[in-house]
């Protein structure tokens, strides 16, 4: 057949099938016979049959592509996460189109409406910016990571339990003080279990503990400035005390630790640090630091199975209707490194 591109009547000559019966193979395979897919699968191979991406789009609104929305890129684990979902293609053999958000709920709506429009097939969401119950009214397929989630199903880390193990190893290396170093998250977000587990714990063992919930900023610069003016705090009040700072992500914690770094020339012994979410940042820092490990691979492997169950339902002829909405809770690992003893 040369270079002539192979067509549907060149395939249903070969097979003897109607081009109905080829065109039934590509867009709704579930209605042949196994027997009958696989021998058009067959004739595939044997023509050199090469797909024309662009005419399937235009023929069943089907694009492969999966939207993705982050709010930023500057913390470690939102970039590694990112590398991990789209490392994904050759297990799942979807595209992706990704948008930063951070500059509010207008601007979100514009990248979902943005998504919509090149015909996505599913939406996986890191921000915070619009509700679950406003994500679930576009009326696709979608996952969340990490965020609040009552009306759309959703992957986490249990943060509790994280947050419990940091905190414990903290105590039984006789820190004299316990810190936290975090946003002020919202109660409602799951992150908010870290905060939680950790007053928990300090409580629980009559251990003195602070909470600093300062750090803000909309840039890595941004919260660089805050984390110096967090350091110093706690370097001058704490001064003659072993301190245990257990800080919210890895970047945080590679921030504190360089910090002490510029100060002391190494890490003293009157210093523990513990981050959460073994980023590469953590094993890559001058001292890798120990950290709370959030499985990422685990969690953007499970946010996909659950994204291409409600895709391949959409995909059949009589979708169910009633998929209920699912919830993974993915288990962490405390993983020691050279800044706990």
């Amino acid at each position: 057949m040369g270079k002539k591109p192979v067509t549907f009547a060149d395939i249903a000559e070969y097979t003897n099938f109607s081009k109905t019966t080829i065109s039934r193979y590509f867009n709704h395979p579930d209605s042949l016979t196994l027997e009958n897919q696989e021998k058009i699968s067959h004739a595939l191979d044997e023509l050199g049959y090469k797909k024309n991406k662009l005419a399937k789009v235009l023929a069943n609104g089907k694009s492969e592509f999966i939207g993705i929305i982050v709010p930023n890129l500057y913390l470690h684990y939102y970039s590694e996460m990112l590398t991990q979902l789209l490392s994904s293609y050759w297990d799942y053999h979807y595209k992706f189109l990704v948008f930063v958000s951070d500059n509010g709920s207008d601007e979100e709506e514009n990248y979902i409406d943005e998504l919509l429009a090149y015909q996505i097939e599913g939406l996986i969401v890191l921000s915070h910016t619009l509700s679950s119950e406003k994500l679930a009214s576009y009326h696709i397929p979608i996952v969340a990571i990490e965020r609040e989630a009552t009306h759309i199903s959703s992957v986490t880390t249990d943060n509790y339990m994280g947050s419990l193990q940091a905190t414990s190893l903290l105590i039984r290396d006789k820190c004299d003080v316990l810190i936290h170093v975090n946003v002020n998250v919202p109660k409602h977000i799951p992150a908010y279990d870290r905060i939680r587990a950790f007053e928990d714990t300090c409580i629980e063992h009559n251990i003195p503990y602070e909470l600093n919930l300062s750090v803000s900023g909309d840039s890595y610069n941004d919260i660089f400035s805050q984390m110096k003016m967090i350091f110093r705090n706690i370097d001058e009040k704490y001064l003659n005390k072993k301190k245990g700072v257990f800080l919210a992500n890895d970047t945080y914690a590679n921030m504190f630790l360089n910090l002490i770094i510029q100060k002391y020339g190494s890490l003293p012994g009157c210093y523990e640090i513990i981050g959460f979410d073994n980023s590469p940042i953590a094993n890559e820092a001058i001292i890798p630091i120990t950290t709370v490990g959030q499985q990422i691979d685990i969690i953007a492997k499970t946010t996909l199975d659950l994204l291409v169950e409600q895709m391949n339902n959409r995909k059949q002829r009589k979708p169910a209707t009633d998929i209920k909405i699912k919830h993974k809770q993915i288990t962490p690992v405390l993983i020691r490194r050279e800044t706990t003893s």
